[in-house]
């Protein structure tokens, strides 16, 4: 006697579930689980009549938004959320690019294939990231996530992108954007600025640097002349050619050789930015960054808003919004982050 079809359905979905328990349960050590990681297809976005033409295939036009992410394992349900809340908002979206760098070492085939089958009109590259040459420089900082060679891909930009980029928006894999990203990427950078970024000048800038900086009568000078700020790296709209012009990653390079000499500081890919940057950046409006909301680096508590409009949400700090939805431990503001989720759980496979 046939089964019923609704006992057939669950059979199957049963079978899907053990197949997908053994795959992760029998991977290599070296494997990571995000390899069994499955992304809901997005939305598709088009733009609005006003947008100008672009060639599908033309990566590197001046009319389009750029932007350029990092891409790995452990944040590319952050990676995915981000894309897909930058595409939802913009008035362009089938005008963006984006440029993804991963590790050198990372499985690029497979992340291709998951961005592509969440958006398949993505218009994308990968550019390998070789991490061997930063890996020697760096310095253990505060947090062990910090000290992840492939946050130092952004000293690297203006090297890894093609020479035909001159201008790029670089953004976080732990944010989701509320606006559209063509007002971030309009930013004006002056006559001389390199890079935009919101700055805060009330943070205590003194305490990014050792005692041991500070007390240096050479090194102490470095910021004079300069209004100095505290700025967060995680979002950046960067000239390319200006950059390249100034040869600003050897001057990054530089400072963190100095620290592996002489410890000056002790919060990861920061420093450097601080230290070659701050003080002779362009502003960006604060809603462009609301930032801290994966709290210290220590604990990982939960963070309200700063005051003000809000264009962009940013969970810099310990604690992810994905890992703590996980746990059933959101912190509310992890509410504005889950709707742009494309993970594709297995309670939803039925459906």
């Amino acid at each position: 006697m046939p089964e019923p079809h609704g006992h057939l359905h669950r059979h199957h979905l049963l079978l899907l579930l053990f197949l997908l328990i053994t795959a992760t349960n029998s991977a290599p050590a070296s494997a990571t689980t995000t390899n069994y990681q499955i992304f809901k297809e997005a939305p598709q976005f088009y733009n609005s009549p006003a947008c100008p033409s672009l060639d599908t295939n033309e990566m590197c036009s001046h009319q389009a938004v750029h932007v350029a992410m990092t891409l790995d394992a452990a944040y590319l349900r952050g990676s995915m959320a981000a894309i897909l809340s930058v595409l939802q908002h913009s008035s362009c979206p089938q005008n963006i690019r984006f440029h993804f760098i991963p590790s050198s070492t990372a499985n690029h085939h497979h992340l291709r294939l998951t961005i592509s089958r969440s958006f398949p009109s993505l218009k994308f590259q990968i550019y390998p990231y070789d991490s061997s040459k930063v890996s020697g420089l760096i310095s253990t900082s505060i947090r062990s996530a910090l000290d992840c060679p492939l946050n130092y891909a952004r000293n690297y930009l203006a090297n890894l992108l093609p020479p035909c980029l001159s201008r790029v928006v670089y953004l976080d894999s732990d944010l989701v954007l509320v606006d559209d990203i063509a007002k971030l990427a309009a930013t004006p950078l002056g006559d001389r600025s390199v890079l935009a970024a919101p700055e805060y000048c009330n943070a205590n800038f003194t305490s990014y640097f050792t005692p041991t900086f500070w007390s240096n009568p050479t090194l102490s000078l470095t910021f004079t002349g300069r209004k100095a700020c505290y700025f967060n790296t995680g979002v950046m709209v960067i000239d390319l050619q200006r950059w390249r012009q100034g040869d600003y990653t050897t001057k990054i390079i530089e400072w963190m050789e100095l620290q592996k000499r002489m410890r000056i500081y002790e919060l990861g890919s920061l420093p450097p930015f601080l230290l070659v940057f701050a003080g002779n950046i362009a502003p960006v409006d604060h809603r462009w960054n609301q930032h801290g909301l994966g709290g210290d680096n220590y604990r990982g508590l939960c963070r309200n808003l700063h005051p003000g409009p809000v264009s962009l949400l940013h969970w810099s700090g310990k604690g992810k919004p994905w890992v703590r939805l996980d746990a059933n431990r959101p912190c509310p503001l992890d509410a504005l982050w889950a709707p742009y989720d494309l993970l594709q759980t297995p309670f939803a496979l039925e459906s």
